[in-house]
């Protein structure tokens, strides 16, 4: 290094002659030395030199490796609370910027229309339940009944159809064997009684020429009368024999109206079975009236549940807005949770600063409130400018197009920070700083 130096100031030492030639002392008088020429100061101004460009290399180094923007918050989550229903409050359990628990209860609602909403379902429920067991008792009643009345209709079809064939039977051989043997035998009867009358006819002139005896005669008489009776006798039997047909054709027709009627109580008995399958969709009916009743009687409860609102996570109330005695309508904001253990930078860097800005790298983010500098890591960037995600994006197209350098969201999550050491607010303003390198 000291002969490093010793070069340096050789080349750095011009000769005297080259640098001054008219200056050149006459002979015999004295050269005055300036200070270059003390080595104490070149060495002070070429160390002062060497420490100058040491600290713009490192400045250049130190802050070409980091991007920072003091236009940067504190974001978290902002989880409102508000009413599912309407109603009047009954009691308010916390105050403004108080710690809460999840499940902890915030406000409370009179539920007592809400509870007898509930209670007339549950009592539609029993009901339901109740049709449904009555129905499901009449499907083996009925079953029973109308099988019972297909068998009784089968055996009277059976009994009025045997009914039949035996009337049938008879009012045939009544209208053929017997009634053809009753016209036989008056025919025969009629044969006889006109021989009779005719041999009579005969020997009365002999009984009375007295060729025959008064004996012979009367045998003849008497023959004629007994063919008479026979005769007599072989009509009415001719006549009752018609008679026996009629009596049979009126019993072969009351047969095959009972064997119509016996038909149609099968027919019946068929129709009634299908009261089977009414009686099961009536069931059926009933078990979709349960289902129904299940589901009003939870959406009522569902509803009375939302009379007592409860916290939906941990976090501190703000910005309260209701109180006891208050009116609220659906929808109605009440309060707002924010968990303070769960929070982020969002720092608004300019698109010039974002060439090398990639998720992963560590950040560094100062808050004035504590006089700290908490360290984090890039999580992303956003996907647009913070200008074309505002209510109002501007429309360059109108032909007021102006560039302007543009700012793109960043989001940097902090490392955990002890409660006891700073607690960090949404909206808090606060310095943040990326290390590219």
């Amino acid at each position: 290094m000291p002969g490093n130096i010793s070069e340096l100031e050789k080349e750095l030492t011009p000769e005297v002659s080259e640098v001054h030639p008219a200056s050149t002392p006459a002979p015999g008088m004295a050269v005055r030395a300036g200070l270059w020429s003390r080595p104490g100061f070149r060495r002070a101004v070429l160390g002062g030199g060497a420490i100058l460009v040491a600290a713009a290399l490192g400045s250049y180094w130190y802050f070409g490796g980091r991007e920072s923007t003091d236009d940067a918050q504190v974001d978290g989550h902002l989880n409102p609370v508000s009413a599912k229903i309407s109603g009047n409050v009954l009691d308010v359990s916390v105050e403004d910027n108080q710690p809460v628990k999840a499940g902890q209860v915030l406000v409370k609602i009179d539920p007592r229309d809400l509870q007898a909403r509930v209670d007339q379902t549950r009592a539609a429920l029993d009901l339901a339940v109740a049709q449904a067991a009555a129905a499901n008792v009449n499907i083996p009643l009925t079953q029973e009944v109308t099988l019972s009345g297909t068998s009784t209709a089968s055996a009277d079809l059976q009994s009025a159809l045997a009914d039949q064939t035996a009337a049938d039977q008879t009012y045939r051989t009544a209208t053929t064997s017997d009634l053809a043997y009753a016209r036989a035998q008056v025919a025969k009867q009629q044969a006889t009684f006109d021989r009779a009358q005719s041999d009579l006819e005969r020997m009365k002139p002999l009984a009375a020429k007295a060729e025959i005896s008064q004996q012979q005669l009367d045998g003849y008489v008497a023959a004629a009368a007994v063919a008479q009776g026979d005769l007599e006798s072989a009509k009415q039997r001719l006549v009752q024999a018609e008679q026996n047909v009629s009596i049979a054709k009126a019993k072969l027709e009351g047969a095959n109206a009972r064997v119509a009627q016996a038909q149609a109580g099968i027919v019946t008995a068929k129709a009634n079975l299908k009261q089977v399958g009414v009686r099961s969709a009536n069931a059926a009916a009933a078990v979709a009236g349960i289902a129904q009743a299940k589901a009003n009687l939870a959406a009522a409860e569902l509803q009375l549940s939302y009379a007592t609102i409860v916290a939906p996570v941990d976090g501190v109330v703000t910005n309260k807005s209701v109180e006891v005695g208050q009116v609220i309508d659906p929808g109605q904001g009440l309060l707002i949770l924010v968990p303070l253990q769960d929070i982020w930078v969002t720092a608004n860097f300019k698109e010039t600063q974002l060439a090398g800005v990639r998720a992963g790298q560590p950040a560094r983010v100062q808050v004035d409130m504590y006089g700290q500098t908490f360290t984090g890591h890039v999580d992303s960037v956003a996907g647009a400018t913070g200008s074309r995600l505002s209510l109002l994006p501007p429309e360059n197209a109108t032909g007021n197009y102006v560039k302007v350098v543009q700012r793109i969201p960043v989001k940097i999550v902090l490392d955990p920070i002890p409660p006891d050491k700073a607690i960090l607010r949404p909206g808090m303003n606060v310095s943040a700083t990326i290390l590219t390198r």
